[in-house]
């Protein structure tokens, strides 16, 4: 019976450190390239690439700079980490019902790829007030410097920008936003997520499935599995980037007051700046996407293995 659950919701009994062991390892990853990103999409102006705004976040706060926002971001891909994959076993099996198969039936890698998808959909309801908070503190030195927001300013009269950390950003979109403030962007994070992890996990699977060569996906060594987390996310970013653009314009400018919807500004950003504008920071994004990614997966994979080990051993007892 127990471990019937296990595979009806893809996780084992201590899925808690499983999911903390992944999300720690993609954010430790890709934190200092995600910064870059997020800097470079929000203002494209200031950097003239992945070089110059690594050089220009050093000059003005040091290392610590790159790590800006590690604390919502760690959140964030806990949380984002523990239902998406929560909910991928489950949605496994909602794909299982849907096509008329086996519970146990293996899926295909299409149909592994539209369980990832409807996944998504959950996550990105814990993943959106997190991401407001992490890029927000990731490109608030630029907004002090575009004249946006000015330093030292109390725009909200709880939030001293000269010297934001997590707390004073979330007091301040509860006071100026409400609660429903920490939810700007969320439609272009559904845009991003849907569609973006139907390619990550169908990207992962179909590259399992090429490592395999006919053999168990299981029995996979490290080096295929990094390969093929890192190619997931590289196709997740490659599909959904300019989305993902306009969702860090969305959720960053609107700190400077009210924020066009998604069309709104994806047609102010092509119009003003040109279609290339969307994809500002592609660069650091897929450094980062296959680093972390490889990462995420092999711990993901590696550690439900010796949790479903664990629990192999104590139903023999």
């Amino acid at each position: 019976m127990l471990d019937a659950f296990f595979q009806y919701v893809g996780i084992n009994v201590n899925k808690n450190h499983l999911e903390f062991r992944s999300g720690t390892a993609c954010v430790l990853a890709g934190q200092p390239l995600d910064t870059v990103k997020v800097k470079m999409q929000t203002f494209p102006d200031m950097y003239k690439g992945i070089v110059d705004c690594s050089v220009k976040i050093y000059k003005q706060v040091g290392f610590r700079g790159f790590y800006k926002g590690t604390t919502p971001a760690l959140v964030a891909n806990v949380a984002e980490n523990s239902v998406l994959f929560m909910c991928y076993g489950f949605c496994q099996q909602l794909v299982r019902k849907i096509v008329g198969v086996d519970r146990k039936t293996r899926l295909s890698d299409l149909q592994n790829a539209a369980a990832g998808s409807f996944a998504s959909g959950f996550a990105a309801l814990v993943l959106c007030p997190t991401e407001l908070v992490k890029c927000r503190l990731q490109a608030m030195h630029e907004m002090q410097l575009s004249g946006k927001i000015v330093q030292g300013q109390n725009i909200t009269n709880w939030i001293n920008l000269s010297i934001s950390t997590v707390w004073s950003v979330v007091r301040g979109v509860i006071q100026r936003d409400g609660p429903l403030g920490f939810y700007r962007g969320l439609p272009s994070t559904l845009l991003r997520e849907v569609p973006g992890y139907f390619f990550f996990f169908g990207g992962y699977e179909v590259s399992r499935t090429f490592f395999a060569a006919g053999r168990p996906k299981e029995e996979l060594g490290p080096v295929p599995l990094l390969l093929s987390g890192g190619f997931g996310g590289s196709c997740l970013w490659i599909a959904v980037y300019p989305v993902d653009c306009v969702k860090s314009r969305i959720q960053v400018l609107s700190m400077a007051g009210k924020q066009t919807g998604f069309m709104g500004t994806l047609a102010d950003i092509v119009k003003t700046e040109g279609v290339l504008a969307l994809y500002s920071g592609l660069k650091p994004t897929m450094i980062r996407a296959f680093l972390a990614n490889a990462a995420l997966f092999l711990a993901y994979e590696y550690s439900r293995k010796l949790m479903m080990q664990q629990v192999d051993i104590s139903d023999n007892f």
